[in-house]
């Protein structure tokens, strides 16, 4: 558990600043040792305010950053989300923020940057509640500096501090090896603010703390928010800054996630994780290369992504993006329908269409590809479908959000061509959003029809051949109904074999339905196939696996197709099965794992009035030998990386009439879904379906429903390969 330390805490008058409590505390001497710059306070001095104001009230109530003290022009605000992440994690994006940092400092021909471009850049770190943050970050924040052990207070003047606001210019950094790295490493200074809110109050509360409570103050240029755990890459800050300041009209632009795929690619032998970095391979080569080409990226990952902040600032009267974006936060109960709360799952899409939509401006987005960051994906079974019940939930409701508010698109500024563009991009988000509510009958209906296509007299196969089709209908409608069950009922995390070996029946499904096309496949070539319906599958199965290659290649990153296409085939009808199930069955369940914590705690210590309005008494660590064996300890921390105690959680209270009208709400959709797919099965699949490629008459309702979707997967993936051949070709020519 580490070494005991003995700390000798006396009680001391502290002046207010402003009625507030900000306390200036001397870095150990052991750092002090280390530092290559001293003489200036910023590197000798941690500064520590007590916030008790909300976050939209920081700037009236005249609280101050250090930073716009020292009248510091802030180009570049780096905003950091963390939540109970560990070291490692933290470690990473932290050390990758200061590389990028670095790089800054050497542009030396820039009329921006150069030697002293630290000064314009601030790193702020917001924690989601200071009982649920990892220790060992603790001591990284303490070894850099930034944070010290026991400096701090629970109420002021009896109002409850809402966030510990810790202050410092640090010279080092500290890699994912928890090794430093200083000067010799090219580290530059680094202007930090770590906010750590006394309650869990979710990420977007912790979003509200950076835009609404430090960027007033410092008016930054570009805003860059990322999730600890991404790791940026060591110019991505650059060109993510850079894309803003050649393009006067761009709002907010996002890089390329990319999937951590381990030493030697040996991640890739997960086949949940070959399937995910497959997936945001070919969303980075064609969804958002095409969607930056029409200035609406529906997503701006809030893990890696950059604004403008006078974009998302509100008009006068309190309108605009930013009073959009955090409209989530505050809705609870009834107030908020079950609609607007999924839809504030992916908050981020709706401040991307607000910025966009922004009445009286003509704001685009656009996607960087030379800007990436890396990403941990989940790697086991659980934690990939809580992730993905959020992401669907939030950006399903969030499509019907955009599509809903189109007409705001005449408000703004925008051109006659770009708003048809915009137009048309909605109009293709409406196609993808009703193939994707009608995914779950589209996929057994074709499972039924290759599978059934083998009992075609033409291709000579065993009898047994329909009662294994028979049974394998069973078994993927058993399935079905079996993931229904688990989703209404039983957690991931409880259910995590159940869960797998769902997944692992319908690869095998769909490893049946690829040797049922290759038959049917081999059979038209033989001229014992309905030509014109060959013809169509021909031309899907081209545009589909041909759009993939081609764009792949014409960007220069064809390697995912080798290593991960085989395995993002056979988890697909599970992508549509399981996690769709999952999502639509869990829409009453919109929680980030937030508690409710109303109870303010006394273990910092109180600020007391000291007979003068102007003087608080507080209990503090201010003896100089106490601060560098507090130091000491995190050092020892982070090389011995001794056993956390796990901290006992109290069990959620839950106010029953809201959760069953969410419950009600969740069923009522559920039921119009699988109702409405049903129908669909029902409709296409009571002809002759073993007869649907043969040469011969066939089923004229399943004949035209090939057709069609055959021709829209076709016209998909043309417009993808379109917009992402065209989105290249513009950056090889304009940069």
């Amino acid at each position: 558990m580490g070494r005991a330390l003995r700390r000798n805490r006396t009680r001391k008058r502290v002046a207010l600043t402003d009625g507030h409590l900000v306390i200036d505390r001397p870095i150990p001497a052991r750092l002090l040792g280390f530092l290559p710059r001293r003489g200036e306070e910023e590197f000798e001095m941690m500064s520590y305010t007590a916030a008790t104001c909300d976050p939209d009230n920081f700037e009236a109530e005249r609280y101050n950053l250090r930073a716009a003290k020292l009248n510091r022009d802030t180009e570049l605000f780096v905003g950091v989300t963390m939540y109970n992440e560990d070291e490692v994690l933290f470690t990473r994006t932290m050390h990758g923020v200061m590389k990028n940092i670095a790089h800054l400092c050497t542009r030396n021909k820039s009329r921006t940057w150069g030697k002293d471009g630290w000064k314009k850049v601030v790193v702020c770190i917001v924690a989601d509640g200071r009982n649920v943050i990892n220790p060992r970050v603790l001591d990284c924040l303490a070894a850099l500096g930034v944070y010290q052990e026991g400096v701090g207070s629970n109420v002021v003047q009896d109002r409850p501090v809402t966030a510990h606001i810790y202050e410092f210019t640090t010279q080092l950094s500290v890699d994912s090896d928890l090794k430093f790295k200083g000067l010799e490493k090219g580290i530059v200074p680094t202007q930090i603010i770590f906010c750590l809110k006394e309650r869990n109050q979710k990420k977007i509360n912790s979003h509200r703390w950076m835009f609404n409570a430090f960027c007033p103050l410092l008016q930054p240029n570009v805003c860059v928010l990322l999730d600890v755990g991404t790791k940026p890459g060591p110019r991505s800050l650059y060109h993510l800054w850079k894309c803003m300041d050649l393009n006067s009209n761009v709002g907010g632009a996002c890089g390329e996630i990319c999937a951590m795929k381990g030493k030697g690619w040996l991640g890739l032998l997960n086949p949940l994780v070959a399937a995910q970095n497959f997936e945001y391979k070919m969303s980075n080569i064609m969804d958002k290369p095409t969607e930056s080409i029409f200035g609406y990226i529906s997503v701006l990952p809030g893990a890696f992504s950059a604004y403008r902040y006078i974009a998302l600032k509100n008009d006068e009267i309190g309108r605009g993006p930013l009073a959009s974006y955090f409209k989530g936060e505050t809705l609870t109960g009834q107030d908020a329908d079950v609609f607007t709360s999924n839809m504030y799952l992916a908050e981020d899409r709706i401040l991307c269409w607000e910025l966009v939509a922004k009445r009286g401006h003509e704001w685009v987005l656009k996607y960087v590809k030379s800007a990436w960051g890396e990403t941990d994906v989940p790697n086991e079974v659980p934690e990939f479908i809580s992730q993905r019940r959020r992401w669907l939930n939030g950006s399903f409701f969030a499509a019907i959000y955009s599509l809903a508010h189109i007409g705001q698109v005449r408000r703004t500024e925008h051109s006659r061509l770009k708003a048809l563009a915009l137009y048309f991009e909605g109009f293709y988000n409406l196609l993808n959003l009703v193939f994707a509510w009608f995914g779950i009958a589209n996929y057994y209906i074709f499972f039924v029809l290759l599978s059934s296509s083998l009992e075609d007299p033409a291709l000579k196969m065993p009898k047994a051949v329909s009662i294994v089709n028979l049974l394998l209908q069973y078994l993927y409608t058993g399935t079905l109904i079996g993931c229904f069950l688990l989703s209404m009922g039983n957690r991931p995390q409880g259910s995590k074999w159940k869960y797998i070996g769902a997944m692992v029946v319908y690869a095998l499904l769909a490893l049946y339905m690829m040797v049922a096309a290759i038959f049917i496949l081999v059979k038209a070539v033989k001229g014992g196939a309905n030509a014109k319906l060959y013809a169509q599958i021909i031309i899907s199965l081209v545009a589909t696996f041909g759009s993939w290659v081609i764009s792949s290649v014409l960007a220069l990153d064809p390697w995912h197709l080798v290593t991960c296409m085989l395995q993002y085939m056979l988890l697909a009808p599970a992508y549509i099965n399981v996690l769709n199930v999952y999502a639509f069955a869990n829409l009453h369940d919109f929680s980030w794992g937030t508690k409710d914590q109303n109870i303010v705690m006394t273990d910092l210590g109180i600020a007391v009035s000291a007979g003068d309005s102007k003087m608080v008494e507080i209990n503090n660590l201010f003896e100089q030998k106490d601060l560098d064996q507090s130091y000491d300890q995190a050092l020892f921390n982070l090389k011995t990386r001794p056993k956390l105690i796990e901290k006992h959680r109290s069990e959620k209270e839950k106010e029953t009439l809201k959760q069953d009208y969410y419950k009600n709400v969740r069923t009522n959709v559920v039921m119009l879904w699988t109702l409405t797919n049903g129908v669909l099965v029902a409709a296409i699949l009571n002809g002759d379906v073993a007869s649907s490629f043969s040469t011969g008459k066939t089923d004229f309702k399943i004949h035209l429903y090939m057709i069609i979707i055959l021709g829209f997967v076709a016209f998909m993936a043309i417009i993808r390969l379109f917009g992402s051949t065209l989105y290249l070709a513009i950056r090889l020519f304009a940069g």
